[in-house]
Protein backbone atom coordinates (compact mmCIF):
# COMPACT_ATOMS: atom_id res chain seq x y z
CA UNK A 1 0.00 0.00 0.00
CA UNK A 2 1.33 3.41 -0.97
CA UNK A 3 1.76 5.93 1.83
CA UNK A 4 0.87 9.59 1.34
CA UNK A 5 3.02 12.42 2.69
CA UNK A 6 1.94 14.06 5.93
CA UNK A 7 -0.63 16.82 5.37
CA UNK A 8 -1.63 15.59 1.91
CA UNK A 9 -5.37 15.81 1.30
CA UNK A 10 -6.57 13.93 -1.76
CA UNK A 11 -8.70 15.85 -4.23
CA UNK A 12 -12.17 14.33 -4.01
CA UNK A 13 -13.58 16.04 -7.06
CA UNK A 14 -12.57 18.39 -9.83
CA UNK A 15 -14.96 21.10 -8.68
CA UNK A 16 -13.56 21.16 -5.14
CA UNK A 17 -10.02 21.28 -6.46
CA UNK A 18 -10.76 24.14 -8.82
CA UNK A 19 -12.54 26.07 -6.06
CA UNK A 20 -9.45 25.79 -3.86
CA UNK A 21 -7.20 27.06 -6.67
CA UNK A 22 -9.39 29.89 -7.97
CA UNK A 23 -10.69 31.27 -4.66
CA UNK A 24 -7.66 32.00 -2.50
CA UNK A 25 -7.99 33.09 1.09
CA UNK A 26 -8.19 36.76 1.95
CA UNK A 27 -4.65 36.88 3.36
CA UNK A 28 -3.19 35.66 0.06
CA UNK A 29 -4.96 38.43 -1.84
CA UNK A 30 -3.76 41.04 0.66
CA UNK A 31 -0.20 39.75 0.34
CA UNK A 32 -0.39 39.97 -3.45
CA UNK A 33 -1.65 43.57 -3.26
CA UNK A 34 1.15 44.51 -0.87
CA UNK A 35 3.75 42.96 -3.18
CA UNK A 36 2.39 45.03 -6.07
CA UNK A 37 2.74 48.29 -4.12
CA UNK A 38 6.23 47.37 -2.92
CA UNK A 39 7.26 46.62 -6.50
CA UNK A 40 5.84 49.98 -7.64
CA UNK A 41 7.94 51.77 -5.03
CA UNK A 42 11.07 49.86 -6.06
CA UNK A 43 10.52 50.41 -9.80
CA UNK A 44 9.78 54.13 -9.44
CA UNK A 45 12.83 54.51 -7.20
CA UNK A 46 15.07 52.70 -9.66
CA UNK A 47 13.82 54.87 -12.51
CA UNK A 48 14.61 57.99 -10.52
CA UNK A 49 18.07 56.75 -9.57
CA UNK A 50 19.08 55.44 -12.98
CA UNK A 51 17.35 57.92 -15.32
CA UNK A 52 16.74 60.89 -13.03
CA UNK A 53 19.25 63.13 -14.76
CA UNK A 54 17.64 62.80 -18.17
CA UNK A 55 13.98 63.12 -17.05
CA UNK A 56 11.97 66.33 -17.15
CA UNK A 57 10.79 67.98 -13.96
CA UNK A 58 7.21 66.85 -14.64
CA UNK A 59 8.27 63.21 -14.97
CA UNK A 60 10.33 63.33 -11.78
CA UNK A 61 7.38 64.87 -9.95
CA UNK A 62 5.05 62.14 -11.25
CA UNK A 63 7.42 59.39 -10.08
CA UNK A 64 7.78 61.03 -6.66
CA UNK A 65 4.00 61.30 -6.34
CA UNK A 66 3.75 57.62 -7.34
CA UNK A 67 6.23 56.65 -4.63
CA UNK A 68 4.38 58.75 -2.06
CA UNK A 69 0.92 57.39 -2.94
CA UNK A 70 2.18 53.80 -3.03
CA UNK A 71 3.83 54.25 0.36
CA UNK A 72 0.68 55.73 1.88
CA UNK A 73 -1.54 52.93 0.55
CA UNK A 74 0.96 50.29 1.65
CA UNK A 75 1.10 51.84 5.13
CA UNK A 76 -2.68 51.90 5.36
CA UNK A 77 -2.93 48.23 4.38
CA UNK A 78 -0.23 47.30 6.89
CA UNK A 79 -1.93 49.17 9.74
CA UNK A 80 -5.21 47.38 9.01
CA UNK A 81 -3.41 44.04 9.07
CA UNK A 82 -1.75 44.68 12.41
CA UNK A 83 -4.92 45.75 14.22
Amino acid sequence: MQQRPQGFAPMTSLSQGSMQVFSPTRSVITDMIMVQFISMIVIFGLILVLKGGSLSANSVSAYLVGIMVSSLILGRIYTRLTQ
